[in-house]
């Protein structure tokens, strides 16, 4: 994969898309765009699940806040009809994102977890741990 910094905003989405396609996903689409309504990838896991995902795209400095999942959160379920949610960024959550996170079943993989998810060695978003 190409470094994730520095794909353009649309090629990091259909990084992450190839990503799932790589992993058994079907039926994905990169919707992301001004009137995405939060939704980068859409796809069905190898189970069956309808899987969302927002990708950020942010720098080491630049966290992702409770907003950003707060945004994400309001759409994802209710609106693109997710049985998994999850946020991918190249950066870090702020402690408010996490906890908001898990009180609404939003997964987040943080630089670290996507590098390993990348690298094979870490679970993919809709997996156990991701």
């Amino acid at each position: 994969m190409a470094d994730d910094a520095e794909l353009g905003p649309g090629g990091f989405e259909r990084a992450m898309a190839l990503l799932c396609e790589r992993d058994g996903c079907r039926e994905i689409r990169v919707v992301g765009g001004a009137n995405d309504l939060g939704a980068d990838v859409l796809a069905v896991t190898p189970e069956g699940l309808r899987l969302v995902i927002q990708c950020k795209q942010y720098g080491e400095d630049h966290k992702v806040g409770s907003q950003d999942l707060q945004r994400f959160g309001g759409t994802c379920f209710a609106i693109h009809g997710a049985d998994i949610a999850a946020v991918v960024t190249t950066s870090t959550f702020t402690e408010p994102a996490v906890e908001y996170a898990e009180q609404s079943g939003i997964r987040c993989l943080d630089h670290d977890m996507l590098c390993a998810w990348e690298a094979g060695t870490g679970p993919a978003p809709w997996q156990a741990g991701g």
